[in-house]
Order: C-alpha cells, then structure tokens, then sequence
C-alpha cells in the first residue's frame, strides 16, 4: 500500500523503515533535505522535495501521514489540504490536543478529505518493537488503512492472550485500536501520557528515598532552623540504585519497560551525571489535567506529577523565596543554604 509521510525525524524516519519492511511504498517529505536524501540512498523511497511533488506522486485515493511535533501540524495541514482531492485521507500521528482533530476533521468534511488522528507510542524502540496505535476518525478510513496500522503495530508476537480472550484475534490485541470518532485517538494517547508522568514520577520519587538512605551517616548541623534526626541508626545504608533497580525486573511486581530503560541508564552511568534534572513536558499531562477539570474526575497523582516538572525546571523559585520570607517574618527564621536534609 502505498503512504507518504511528512517528517522524517526520529519517530517518522522509523516508522518508514517499518513500513518498507512490510512491503509498502512510502513517498517521503521533510523540511530537512538530508533526511529526504537518506531514505533514498536506504531504503529506495521516492523523496518529495514539497507538498505539491508528494500529492503528485501518489495515487488516489491518498493517505498522507504528518508526524511532526504538534505547533507545526497546523500549517502543515493547511498547506496540504488544497493539494487534496475528495477522498484523501490526512493522518496525524503526533501528540495534538484531541480539539484540534475534532476541529480539523469539521473543516475538511465539505471537501471530503477525511482525517484520523493517530496517537503513536514506542518512540525510538518503534522500529523493531512496533507501535501502540490509538485511532480516532471515520470507520471507511480506518478500514482502508488497516494494512499501515497492522503493519506498524507490534502485532501479537509472544504476549499471551488476555485470559477469557476466545474469539478471534482483535486488532487492539495486535497494538492498534479505532477508538472512536475524530479526536478520540488523541484523547486517549493523551491519558496515556498522563498516566506516564505518574509512573515516572512514581519510581524517580522512590529511588530518591533510596539515594538518601544513608542520611544517618551524615553529620548534621544542629540548630533551631534544622529538624533533627531522631534516629540516625536506621538510615545508614548506601544502596546501589543500578542493582536494585535490576532486581526489580525480575518477578517484581512494579517491573515495567520504563523499568527497564531506568535500569539501563543506572547501569550505564550510576550517578546519572549526564542529566541535569530539568523536565519537560510536551502538553499531555496539562491536557489530561484540563480534561479531568471538565470531568470533575480526581486526578491527583497526575496532578502532583506534572507540578514537579515544573518544579524541576526551576518554576517553583518565587514561591520558594515567599516560604523563607514568610517564616523569617513571623519567627525570624534564617535560612539554612546548605543543609543535607
């Protein structure tokens, strides 16, 4: 079958590469001309220098897939539209606000371009893994493009089944899933990611006990400004994150695949000197948020996860500096710049 897509970076260039295995014909387009030129000379793709040379290039009815981050997806489609005749299918498989899908499809229905929002997980492991595929958009479309979806999903490989799963193999059970009209295949990628900040948090938070353990050996400044130890005797271990966290694969119940990613960069630098702690988020979680808010739906943990982010990046400083303002007012407290707890 064949498919263009539009961006060919560290997701998109894969997802080619996969597609190509499974014997589908990839036209491929990027701002970047050295990508356009890579895939070439690799795989034998043909290469579209502008959206007008890709349209041209593949047969009707088309599906042109955009896997660039969410700001430019807007201008991408805009510039990709006209270019359309009724019947082509635009997919977007990056991280969008589910709105904006439900917006895009609305103004593209009068021209009958048909539009699926695709929220894809696997990242850079995708190319031999496969990818998660959460789809929203019209049946005929999904129908039509199930080969591309089969072909990028991880299929059902080793895992067992569900136990209670008799019938006949279902496509979630192969990695992807239509999960309802335009917009839902974002919406439920965005919980996924905001499930992810939860868990992330969850084990960096963890291992961060464990990292201070050995407090109980640490001499303390004793002060009114200083919270004793009460009992050092029982926090003097100094624990090894990147063996433990090893053992923690093995049978554990909390073992994961971001598990074992933390594993393997333990392993590789014990005291994670390459990172300077500074967190990003791409949107999701204060999406996931913001539809929690409208749901009246609890979501603390969540909550509590994306606010370190923030914290992490130094967003937190003015509040920090009221908290030492307030208690040297009310109790002439001092700040104590270099405690160990």
């Amino acid at each position: 079958m064949q498919l263009g897509m539009i961006g060919l970076g560290r997701m998109g260039a894969n997802m080619v590469r996969r597609l190509q295995r499974g014997g589908h014909d990839c036209v491929v387009h990027d701002v970047d001309e050295g990508a356009i030129a890579a895939l070439e000379v690799e795989l034998g793709v043909v290469g579209a220098r502008s959206l007008a040379e890709m349209v041209t290039a593949l047969a009707a009815p088309r599906a042109i897939w955009i896997m660039v981050p969410a700001a430019f997806v807007a201008t991408t489609v805009d510039a990709l539209a006209p270019l359309l005749e009724p019947g082509d299918t635009i997919i977007d498989g990056g991280n969008s606000w589910y709105r904006h899908d439900v917006d895009r499809s609305g103004a593209l229905a009068p021209s009958d371009i048909q539009y699926l929002d695709v929220g894809t997980s696997g990242g850079v492991f995708g190319l031999e893994r496969g990818y998660c595929l959460m789809i929203g958009g019209p049946d005929a479309a999904v129908e039509r493009l199930s080969p591309i979806f089969e072909t990028l999903a991880p299929g059902i490989g080793d895992t067992e089944r569900t136990p209670g799963r008799t019938a006949a193999e279902a496509p979630e059970e192969h990695g992807w899933l239509h999960c309802g009209p335009s917009g839902a295949g974002h919406f439920v990628k965005m919980v996924h990611n905001g499930i992810e900040y939860g868990l992330m948090a969850a084990y960096a938070e963890g291992l961060n006990v464990l990292a201070k353990a050995d407090i109980g050996a640490v001499d303390h400044t004793a002060d009114a400004e200083t919270a004793p130890l009460d009992a050092a005797q029982y926090y003097r271990y100094d624990l090894d994150l990147a063996r433990i966290t090893e053992v923690w694969r093995r049978g554990s119940v909390i073992s994961s695949w971001l598990l074992d990613l933390t594993a393997e960069a333990f392993h590789a630098d014990p005291e994670l000197t390459a990172y300077a702690g500074v967190v990003s988020d791409s949107g999701e979680g204060r999406w996931t948020i913001n539809a929690a808010i409208d749901e009246g739906v609890p979501v603390p943990v969540l909550s509590a996860a994306l606010y370190q982010r923030f914290s992490s990046r130094g967003r937190s400083d003015v509040a920090d500096q009221v908290l030492s303002a307030m208690r040297a007012g009310f109790g002439g407290h001092i700040e104590q710049r270099d405690q160990t707890r």
